[in-house]
């Protein structure tokens, strides 16, 4: 799909949903990271007694609030866009997937309603420990959030623990514990909160080292600084661990998206890693997929780490977009993998059983159904294949995931040594006589949300043309609407969230700028 060319429902439906989910990925992050924060900086104030941490969390948690209340509002309207934009997905998936975002409502939004109000208005009125449990609360309470929605997404990237049900035309979940523990869940919640975690660090630090450059509330700063560059370097570590998690996961579950990510079309023994590479131009036309030129123009590559990182073998075979098409390389369980066409004709099979199943059901021919049920579960598996016309359709947009990969684990290392830095002026007590770490801790904040958006750029358009992994093309899960309606609702939701973006930042902004209460301005460090 090209955004700037789109004209189907399919494109502006897609459009629409990703312009939500990037504006609410905008505050998720934001509202994990303050949260885990301002419950370390309360935990402080009652271990020690000390009124500075408390004024510390109070002002951090005045932020999350803000964050928090605009990211329900745009969270609210992502999830209503499956029952509008994509109701053939509802329908198809919805035993399945609306479990996880019920239990989010259930328990997520239970405790976050239940206890925040006791955080915000409790100071003064509970006591300290009944208050600091409140704010541990909330935090889970956020992360259970985030737990349920991303077993929801990893469930589209690794369809298990159902089976379809020809009478209802729907997918039904028989193995509640088989989704919510999926390998590629757990990974993705860990990677996904722990993202988070170093986007709330590098906020506080970015706020914290303004306040320094400003000359302004110096102890607030620096115990924020102390707290969240600490914070801040473990988060970016442990993301980078998950990482290699997730890369091995997408090679185990999701090949196509590996070798997108590696611009690999040719498949190799001991494939290395590209540290850095210029794609050749002529692989942004997916029919050039087995053409002969180099993949490409320049790179600089670090071997045979990328069959480490997916089989944690050295010398492992990775198959690149090529192998992956025409298939006939062995797989990690020793079985032989099939071909697009031979995928296709799979598909075909299954969607002509389903048919022929409800006809034979409609008709009493019992015995006849029986046959054709037991033929479309043999082939469900490809199903969602019988839809697509070639198999250049399987490739997702190359360039856009390899540069937005290379992007975020850049930015990742970048924040390792930033953060490692700042910790160590602090440490040495040279961070105020060091403006120029300050400047660079405040100007690089963009940087974490960058790094937000390009990893789900490369989860979620990765696993292109796949609304459900190998199941149901995107093209297939649309509502059946008139493009003008997606176009005009696309209109108003991006004036909506443009709206309630610069009210978040206009009133975080008017709080930072008043600062924390009943702090010493002047003394220096």
């Amino acid at each position: 799909m090209d955004f700037f060319n789109a004209s189907s429902v399919v494109d502006w439906s897609r459009l629409q949903f990703a312009m939500t989910a990037g504006y609410h990925w905008l505050f998720v992050p934001l509202t994990l990271g303050l949260a885990v924060i301002m419950s370390v900086m309360e935990t402080m104030y009652v271990r020690t007694g000390k009124e500075e941490w408390k004024h510390a969390a109070k002002f951090w948690m005045k932020l999350f609030g803000i964050n928090f209340a605009v990211g329900v509002a745009t969270g609210l309207i992502l999830e209503f866009q499956f029952g509008t934009n994509w109701s053939n997905y509802s329908w198809f998936v919805g035993d399945i997937f609306g479990a996880p975002l019920a239990i989010e409502a259930i328990i997520a939004f239970f405790l976050e309603a239940t206890f925040i109000s006791i955080m915000f208005f409790g100071w003064n009125k509970v006591s300290k420990k009944a208050h600091l449990t409140a704010t541990w609360l909330v935090t889970l309470g956020a992360t259970l959030s985030a737990l349920w929605i991303l077993i929801a997404n990893a469930w589209m990237q690794y369809p298990i623990g159902m089976e379809f049900n020809p009478e209802t035309v729907r997918n039904e979940m028989v193995d509640f514990w088989a989704i919510a523990l999926s390998p590629v869940a757990i990974n993705k919640f860990f990677h996904a909160v722990v993202s988070g975690w170093g986007t709330g660090a590098a906020f506080v630090v970015a706020i914290s080292a303004w306040f320094l450059i400003k000359k302004r509330h110096n102890d607030f700063a620096l115990k924020s600084i102390q707290i969240g560059a600490i914070f801040g370097f473990i988060s970016f570590v442990l993301l980078a661990i998950t990482g290699d998690g997730s890369g091995y996961e997408v090679a185990q579950k999701q090949p196509m998206k590996l070798a997108a990510m590696e611009g690999l079309y040719e498949g190799k023994e001991g494939a290395g890693l590209v540290a850095l590479g210029v794609l050749h131009p002529s692989k942004s036309d997916k029919s050039n997929y087995d053409d002969e030129n180099d993949a490409f123009l320049f790179k600089i590559e670090l071997p045979k780490l990328l069959s480490l990182m997916g089989y944690r073998n050295f010398n492992a075979f990775v198959p690149g977009i090529k192998d992956i098409i025409e298939g006939g390389y062995t797989l990690p369980d020793g079985t032989m993998a099939l071909s697009f066409e031979e995928k296709k004709m799979r598909g075909e099979k299954a969607i002509k059983a389903l048919a022929n199943y409800q006809v034979a059901k409609e008709e009493g021919r019992n015995d006849e159904a029986a046959g054709f049920e037991a033929e479309l579960q043999e082939n469900f598996a490809y199903f969602g294949y019988g839809y697509l016309a070639s198999p250049e359709r399987t490739i997702p947009n190359v360039p856009l995931i390899f540069y937005s990969f290379r992007i975020m684990v850049m930015i990742g290392f970048y924040y390792i040594l930033l953060f490692a830095m700042v910790w160590y002026f602090y440490y040495k007590k040279t961070l105020t006589a060091n403006r120029w770490i300050l400047y660079v801790s405040l100007w690089s904040l963009p940087l974490a949300y960058l790094a937000g958006q390009v990893g789900w750029i490369v989860a979620e358009v990765g696993r292109q043309p796949w609304a459900i992994q190998d199941i149901l093309p995107v093209k297939v899960a649309v509502s059946s609407l008139e493009v003008g309606s997606v176009i005009t609702s696309f209109i108003l939701f991006a004036v909506l969230f443009s709206a309630l973006l610069i009210a978040d930042i206009s009133i975080m902004l008017k709080q930072i700028k008043k600062g924390p209460e009943d702090t010493d301005t002047d003394s220096v460090y």
